[in-house]
């Protein structure tokens, strides 16, 4: 069976949303299925909020004293599970890839018609598929959540920064461009400022936003057109959306191979008698355990998220020689397009120095 399914996208065995509660593992976990079937390993495979989930099961396990060893598995296409060196989680590139794909036709499309493109990226809580698409594509605005580390993320901020994207392009004599954004600014507005936005989202079980169930990249244009007509800037957009068919794409041979190293990774953890870790593979190929109880957040016990690192030489490279946006030398040119440039500068909008 494995042979028929390890090179397609998806899983075979289907996903869960489930998230136990406490009463759930004294009343209703089920050691005699495990003792009967002689189970000695439950895997784990997902993202942060599985992981948390993972080290409660640990922890219950090891308090229980159940001969059941637990090992996680990192797959998401969020990339945010706390790898050592970026080390990717399984699935990102190949949901990049196809999201590089897809952006960069619709780029090609801004400059062949002229338009600007509003995209909006899958990322609940850091900016990494975001990123990595318009780093790759070479677009002139990227927004993601990691970027407001010095001001609170709100709606006109997010409009305002593709804002400046739109003058400075013009000022390059660019009427054309494209702008991608993390879904997970959505998260980090404050109920106010979703309110703002006119968007009554559902949540699921774990509590966070459905934004599946909503075009953000709609809901982005929007507001983005509502200010350049408010600006007397002409300039058209359209939406895109890069959601849930980039998740179970085809995955390209990074993946196929990273896949295959990770699940003989937890033959070697559990034959080694690890329990309670994520499996780790560096790009050398070996193979390590990261225990959840060191990766955990002290207080919460919950696996903290791995964000964008805003100060890395490559995020600082990206906003030096690929976004374009308004500085103070913009200011005089601007002026054709807004009276006030300095509420369009990059760095002011994020509070950056």
């Amino acid at each position: 069976m494995a042979d028929g399914i390890f090179n397609q996208g998806g899983s075979f065995l289907q996903m869960s949303r489930f998230k136990p509660k406490d009463s759930d593992f004294e009343n209703n976990f089920n050691l005699k299925f495990f003792t009967d079937n002689n189970i000695k390993l439950l895997v784990t495979v997902g993202g942060d909020d599985t992981a948390s989930t993972a080290n409660r099961i640990a922890k219950f396990l090891e308090a229980k004293k159940y001969p059941i060893a637990n090992i996680h598995v990192p797959k998401t296409i969020d990339n945010d599970l706390p790898l050592p060196k970026g080390t990717p989680t399984f699935g990102y590139e190949s949901a990049k890839d196809k999201g590089a794909v897809i952006a960069r036709a619709v780029y090609v499309d801004a400059r062949t018609s002229g338009n600007w493109f509003v995209l909006a990226a899958m990322g609940r809580s850091a900016g990494h598929l975001a990123f990595g698409i318009g780093e790759a594509c070479h677009y002139p605005m990227i927004v993601i959540p990691e970027m407001f580390d010095k001001t609170e993320i709100t709606v006109e901020k997010i409009v305002n920064l593709v804002i400046s994207s739109i003058i400075k392009r013009k000022i390059m004599g660019m009427d054309y461009g494209a702008a991608v954004i993390s879904e997970g600014v959505f998260h980090a507005l404050s109920d106010e400022e979703i309110r703002k936005s006119g968007i009554h989202f559902t949540y699921d079980e774990h509590g966070h936003p459905e934004l599946g169930k909503v075009s953000k990249a709609h809901i982005f244009n929007e507001m983005i057109e509502k200010k350049v007509k408010e600006l007397g800037i002409k300039v058209k957009s359209r939406p895109v959306e890069l959601g849930y068919e980039i998740r179970c794409q085809t995955p390209i041979a990074y993946d196929l191979t990273y896949c295959s190293e990770l699940g003989i990774g937890v033959h070697k953890l559990f034959a080694e008698g690890k329990t309670g870790c994520m499996v780790y593979v560096d790009s050398e190929g070996n193979v390590s355990p990261l225990y959840l109880k060191d990766l955990q957040d002290p207080t919460t016990g919950k696996i903290p998220p791995r964000l964008v690192d805003i100060k890395s030489d490559k995020f600082s490279s990206v906003v030096e020689t690929i976004l374009n946006a308004i500085t103070p030398a913009d200011y005089e040119a601007a002026k054709q397009y807004v009276p006030n440039p300095e509420e369009y500068d990059f760095h002011k909008i994020l509070n950056w120095k």
